[in-house]
């Protein structure tokens, strides 16, 4: 565990660094080979080769999208595993991916809505509704909001809006070609354009969400600890949803529902820098985007010339550390 301040400030600059260098590398790997020089040349002298094409259409936003949407989903995380005082919360786990997905495919399918500017709205509407769905169906009994309760409603949740997804694609079939990759969770294809419709919201959460560390802290003391020291608990806790819902509903916008970077990352930033949000919500953000940015990598390589969805490849690392803290949870 890195305990010093200026040591855990070298670390977040070493992680931004390490972002960059992920970001070149997902340039220039891949199926078509790009070299270094190719990548200046099509910035400053463009001739509109193949090559240059792909830089800019394709790898550049990647790369770009990737980091930004590993970094939302990891703070999305960290922000649920505290608000809930959940080791298991996460967008994946609650369904507030599911939720957003599916209003997103009701939208293709039934309406033939296209609009990226739509789409974003379904996406966060999807995660809106999700996320009262959960903490209504968890606040229920006398005992009230605990975390067994939020995560059995959440997976329950989120495998109802599974299934009326697959029910939706079933009815409508000529959408199924349309939405079925985006499904699997994938950066491949996706436009910049697509990013930039819904960084505004990136932004304002990761920065909001640095700011609310101190609240978090004291939020995890528990309730009667926290009203205890002034704290309006429930005001922090709306707060922190609308955080969750524009970052997890914006990430599900843009590159579908890619799971389990939301409940293992923030794992990792605690068990590198402490139980402090103030610290692990911005080394939530910086191994997000690393996490999924060599994920994606990887996603080139495993089935070359084609490509494995991203999102099954976070599934891939994010199960195995799923089961070990849920087994250590039961244990406890």
């Amino acid at each position: 565990m890195i305990k010093s301040s200026w040591t855990k400030w070298i670390g977040l600059i070493i992680g931004v660094l390490l972002i960059i260098v992920f970001m070149w590398a997902s340039v220039i790997l891949g199926l078509t080979k790009i070299s270094t020089q190719m990548v200046f040349d099509s910035f400053y002298q463009f001739d509109g080769s193949n090559e240059h094409i792909i830089i800019q259409d394709t790898r550049i936003p990647r790369a770009l999208i990737a980091g930004a949407v590993g970094a939302s989903l990891a703070i999305a995380g960290a922000i649920m595993q505290g608000l809930t005082n959940n080791p298991l919360a996460s967008p994946s786990v609650f369904g507030v991916n599911a939720g957003a997905s599916f209003l997103v495919v009701v939208g293709i399918s039934f309406f033939g809505i296209t609009s990226l500017g739509t789409l974003k709205w379904l996406a966060f509407l999807g995660a809106l509704i999700t996320v009262v769905i959960v903490y209504v169906l968890g606040s229920l009994g006398r005992d009230g909001i605990t975390p067994i309760k939020l995560t059995l409603a959440g997976a329950a949740i989120a495998a109802l809006f599974s299934s009326l997804t697959q029910g939706v694609l079933t009815l409508n079939e000529q959408a199924l070609d349309q939405v079925l990759f985006w499904l699997a969770g994938s950066v491949q294809g996706r436009e910049l354009e697509l990013l930039t419709s819904v960084f505004p919201y990136f932004l304002t959460g990761w920065l909001c969400a640095i700011i609310i560390g101190r609240q978090m802290n004291v939020l995890s003391m528990g309730d009667d600890v926290a009203k205890g020291l002034g704290q309006r608990t429930l005001l922090v806790r709306i707060f922190g949803a609308v955080l969750v819902i524009l970052l997890a509903g914006g990430a599900v916008a843009v590159a579908g529902p890619i799971g389990f970077i939301g409940i293992v990352i923030p794992h990792i930033a605690r068990w590198l820098v402490g139980i402090d949000y103030r610290w692990i919500i911005p080394y939530s953000g910086v191994l997000g985007a690393l996490l999924l940015l060599f994920a994606d990598i990887g996603a080139r390589y495993i089935i070359m010339p084609s490509e494995v969805p991203v999102g099954v490849m976070t599934a891939f690392i994010g199960t195995p550390f799923f089961i070990y803290i849920a087994r250590r949870g039961i244990n406890e």
